[in-house]
């Protein structure tokens, strides 16, 4: 499978042999090597846990676990250590220091790889590749 929009992978149920876990609602991510680390689930029992990107496997129609032991409870750790997806849209994308535009989306790969930024620019979207991408931010306390 090629790369998906992390939009579209938030969309997607958590499920356990077909049986509904939860849904994703945060895609984490270590942006200085643009890579996808996990899901923000939120479980059916209200809980929010994290979902390692390795330990899962997004299909077509649902995020596929081998396991619910996969779901950690732990997600503050994870988050001290990565960056939210939903924090990151809308942000300023630059590259070489000129401005590529605003975040909307981030094309990700089986392995868990972003291989392209969606940018707004002028009120058109394009991708571009994440090498040399930068994004200024503003992390939540």
């Amino acid at each position: 499978m090629g790369s998906r929009s992390a939009t579209e992978l938030l969309q997607l149920p958590v499920q356990l042999h077909g049986i509904g876990l939860g849904r994703p609602v945060d895609l984490l991510l270590d942006a200085s090597a643009w890579r996808a680390l996990g899901f923000v689930v939120l479980c059916r029992d209200e809980s929010m846990r994290f979902l390692a990107y390795a330990a899962a496997d997004p299909r077509e129609d649902e995020i596929a676990l081998p396991s619910a032991l996969l779901l950690i409870d732990d997600l503050a750790f994870y988050r001290k250590r990565a960056h939210s997806l939903r924090s990151l849209v809308g942000a300023p994308v630059s590259i070489a220091e000129r401005e590529a535009g605003e975040l909307r989306d981030l094309l990700v790969s089986s392995a868990g790889t972003v291989d392209a930024l969606l940018v707004e620019r002028d009120g058109k979207i394009r991708e571009i590749g994440p090498a040399g991408a930068t994004i200024r931010y503003v992390r939540a306390a």
